[in-house]
């Protein structure tokens, strides 16, 4: 009979074991987590390494995450439909419009004209943020906030422009994303819309005079062996964006969501922080490398923007919807 209640006694706490181990294997999840632009060592791919860092600290490594940087799983299109089709878990990423053109909206021309203005329109609560949240919802893309970098310019070679005459006869890539070729025609450059990937080999091979889509960082970082001036000519406040694909996010225990939420939040606050004094740094290092750099006066600002909000505004009234658009005329900076 000892014997008989021993064997039980064994048998019941095999049974518990069992069950502790089959919860434990439920809990743990494994995350892919990318960014379409930015290489190991970047300031993207910094953060890429804290965020993944934080969840897997403070799920007690329950969480597995494994992280792949720039081109590492496809071009910038590509990377970002693995994420809307969940093959990538999380991302920090530059929006493509392939399935939403709202999403163009992170590139509306001339909303803001000033870092304060950006950041309390950026950041959570603000009136940007919030048109964001909305439209990744309806991609089944989890927002979880933005990452900003600034304010970009046109990087040029052999010559450079400070108002839209003198942009006349320089070519320059942009991003392929709606609006952006619309914006640089419309501040009076010729345009070529070309990959992220592509963008050294158009330089290199004079295809494009220049590239108009960053902040100067990363024309300093993988161009300034091609490029002789940087222009800030603030057409767009750049951002990438933290998110998650829905399902996989549903597919996390209520605690795990909760880890990869509050980590997305600390490298989101911690980069609004680091942004505007980072800009600086490679402004300073771009000058030192032999790079021009540019600041336009406030009028030559504002006659950019008059330009771009007089063309390019009423095409993303077609595009994204008038309602969305009366948003940002009523948010955006007054000229």
């Amino acid at each position: 009979m000892v014997k008989s209640k021993t064997t039980l006694r064994s048998f019941m706490a095999g049974l518990v074991t069992a069950g502790v181990l089959m919860a434990s294997s439920v809990q743990a999840a494994t995350l892919k987590m990318a960014t379409d632009s930015g290489a190991k060592g970047s300031p993207a791919g910094d953060t890429l390494e804290r965020w993944a860092e934080l969840i897997e600290t403070r799920s007690n490594g329950e969480i597995d995450v494994k992280v792949f940087y720039q081109n590492e799983l496809g071009s910038q299109n590509e990377v970002f439909d693995l994420h809307v089709a969940g093959d990538v878990d999380v991302m920090l990423n530059w929006p493509m419009t392939s399935y939403d053109k709202r999403i163009g909206v992170i590139y509306t021309p001339y909303m803001t004209l000033s870092w304060d203005e950006a950041l309390k329109a950026y950041s959570p609560g603000g009136w940007v943020n919030n048109m964001l949240g909305g439209i990744y919802s309806d991609l089944g893309l989890k927002f979880f906030g933005p990452w900003p970098e600034g304010f970009n310019g046109v990087a040029t070679r052999g010559k450079y422009a400070t108002n839209i005459a003198e942009a006349d006869g320089l070519k320059v890539r942009t991003m392929t994303v709606f609006p952006a070729p619309q914006t640089m025609q419309a501040l009076g450059y010729q345009t070529a819309a070309i990959d992220w990937g592509e963008v050294y080999t158009a330089l290199q091979t004079g295809v494009v005079d220049g590239e108009a889509g960053n902040v100067i960082y990363w024309d300093y970082e993988y161009f300034r062996d091609q490029l002789d001036y940087y222009v800030r000519s603030k057409h767009f406040f750049m951002t990438g964006v933290l998110s998650m694909n829905a399902e996989s996010y549903e597919d996390l225990s209520e605690a795990h969501q909760k880890v990869v939420a509050e980590a997305a939040k600390e490298v989101m606050l911690a980069q609004f922080k680091a942004a505007k004094s980072a800009d600086e740094l490679y402004v300073k290092k771009a000058q030192e490398a032999g790079m021009k750099y540019v600041e336009l006066s406030d009028e030559q600002i504002k006659e950019f923007a008059r330009a771009a909000r007089n063309k390019v505004w009423p095409l993303m009234d077609e595009e994204i919807g008038s309602e969305i658009m009366n948003n940002i005329r009523a948010n955006a900076t007054k000229l």
